[in-house]
């Protein structure tokens, strides 16, 4: 049914006309000039709708009536006349251009002849030439063969897997063995494929692994594996999947994976080889000889073709090559860290308790929340629990503290008195590791604010009079209970409860271990 047949059928269902166009894949202007050439006929719309497909196109426009039909092309000789050497679609579109002007009739323009011819073999199920571009795409794919490695203390073999790469115009290809078919060996085999290459295409053309294709459906657009699409975006390529179970679409790559599982794996079959640099290098000996090889259906070889006719049209390779990396999401913790490998890496404070993700290489660490990075760090190597902690992603209070040392602790007691130094002194040598004094060296010291400089350091000096180790809470009881002060100091304080109700010192022998009995 005509497109004017099936507007004025479902304008007479009162549909609007925004929703004509949609259900028809139409413009409204289109649907609109309809519509307004049917009112202007003033015929009543059932019998429009009744009129057959060329009478109801004459009558609503009948200036187009005299306009010379496109002659549609003889499709059929065009797939068989696009199997001969040298014949490519532009020129059986020049050959039908030349015939249609002879006779007088309108031709089709090549882009909407292309469109028709490949309309055509999509209806008829049928396999498309393909005329490729120089530089346009690439296509990878593993060999289905494998390679043994052998150990050479026990003699056993391990399994080696084959990258293989082809670029469709000269059918260059490119080799490589990988221990696995890992995402790591994957995208590493594509960096060193475009060193090798020196340059990138347009399109790379993979199949549907795990390792590249996430998720891959006849009417959606493929999900590609994140670090893929990462390696895309560096060498400026665009990913385009083959279709499921459709081999034709990488059919070069195909043909290159026979024909080098033949000229390379074959041929090194009774060769032993104990790492994979040997095993590689054993393979780009053999790719060299594969790719000068002579074409015997054409001039050249694919190593003269890609140098003169593909090479100038690759893109250039960016300035550094791709790092593989791997993505994790994680927790940002309390204390402004997130957990990565058993090491701990600081983030700015506002996103403590968000979900964030973890951008990994061998020597950075990014971090993203909701696709915006908001720090990176080198990476952490060596023993376990190590931080890397940046003062400006703390907190204005946790800045402070972090700047701290036991030399500027001392400094500022030394302000104070001896005796409150010494009392600093003391907590240090009584911990381990130096952080741990921090707090309480830092909630001794700002007493002086509460009770002045002068009774914290006469508290310091009846502390340390009594206690070996005085720590900032006999300090602070001290000084609660007034026992600085100069009348307390001329009563003979004991380790008895005084009866004056006030807070006891306990005697020297009980923080040494030993027992003070009353007399």
């Amino acid at each position: 049914m005509s497109k004017e047949k099936q507007i004025l059928s479902l304008y007479i269902d009162n549909y609007s006309q925004r929703k004509i166009a949609t259900m028809l894949n139409v413009s409204r202007n289109t649907v609109s000039a309809v519509i307004a050439a049917a009112k202007r006929a003033k015929l009543p719309a059932l019998q429009l709708a009744s009129m057959d497909e060329l009478s109801l196109a004459a009558l609503l426009f009948p200036e187009k009536a005299n306009e010379p039909v496109q002659v549609v092309p003889d499709f059929e000789h065009i797939h068989k006349e696009l199997l001969r050497q040298g014949v490519t679609l532009r020129l059986l579109w020049e050959e039908y251009s030349d015939a249609c002007r002879e006779s007088k009739q309108p031709p089709y323009m090549y882009s909407q002849f292309c469109k028709l011819y490949g309309d055509y073999v999509d209806k008829n199920k049928l396999t498309m030439h393909i005329q490729h571009k120089p530089g346009d795409k690439l296509m990878v794919d593993w060999a289905g063969t494998t390679l043994p490695l052998y150990d050479n203390i026990t003699g056993e073999n391990t399994k080696c897997y084959l990258f293989v790469a082809t670029l469709p115009f000269s059918m260059y290809c490119y080799a490589e063995a990988c221990m696995a078919m890992k995402q790591e060996d994957w995208i590493n085999a594509h960096v060193h494929m475009y060193s090798f290459l020196g340059g990138t295409t347009r399109l790379l053309v993979s199949d549907n692994l795990k390792t590249g294709v996430v998720k891959n459906k006849k009417h959606d657009d493929p999900v590609i594996n994140r670090s893929y699409q990462e390696l895309a975006d560096h060498y400026r390529t665009a990913l385009l999947p083959a279709r499921v179970l459709a081999p034709k679409d990488k059919a070069a790559v195909e043909g290159s994976v026979g024909q080098l599982t033949s000229r390379i794996i074959a041929k090194l079959r009774d060769k032993r080889f104990f790492s994979l640099t040997e095993l590689n290098k054993a393979i780009s000996h053999e790719l060299k000889t594969f790719n000068d090889r002579p074409f015997q259906k054409r001039e050249g070889s694919r190593s003269s073709v890609y140098i003169e006719e593909e090479l100038p049209f690759m893109q250039p390779l960016p300035q550094w090559p791709y790092e593989y990396a791997t993505w994790k999401v994680a927790t940002v913790q309390l204390n402004y860290h997130v957990a990565i490998d058993k090491q701990y890496y600081s983030v700015p404070y506002a996103y403590a308790r968000k979900k964030v993700d973890i951008r990994l290489t061998k020597s950075i660490v990014e971090v993203f929340y909701q696709g915006t990075r908001i720090c990176s760090h080198k990476r952490l190597h060596g023993r376990m629990g190590q931080y890397d902690t940046n003062p400006d992603h703390m907190p204005a209070n946790h800045q402070l503290y972090s700047e701290w040392n036991s030399e500027r602790f001392k400094h500022w007691a030394e302000t104070i008195g001896p005796s409150t130094k010494e009392a600093i002194i003391r907590i240090f040598d009584s911990y381990r590791v130096e952080e741990q004094a921090y707090k309480g060296c830092l909630s001794l010291l700002k007493l002086a604010d509460k009770y002045s400089a002068a009774r914290l350091e006469n508290a310091c000096k009846v502390a340390l009079t009594h206690i070996p180790n005085p720590r900032y809470k006999n300090i602070r009881l001290i000084l609660e209970a007034g026992q600085d002060l100069p009348k307390h100091s001329e009563k003979n304080t004991t380790d008895h409860v005084q009866e004056n109700g006030y807070t006891h010192l306990r005697g020297a022998a009980y923080y040494a271990g030993g027992v003070d009995h009353e007399s």
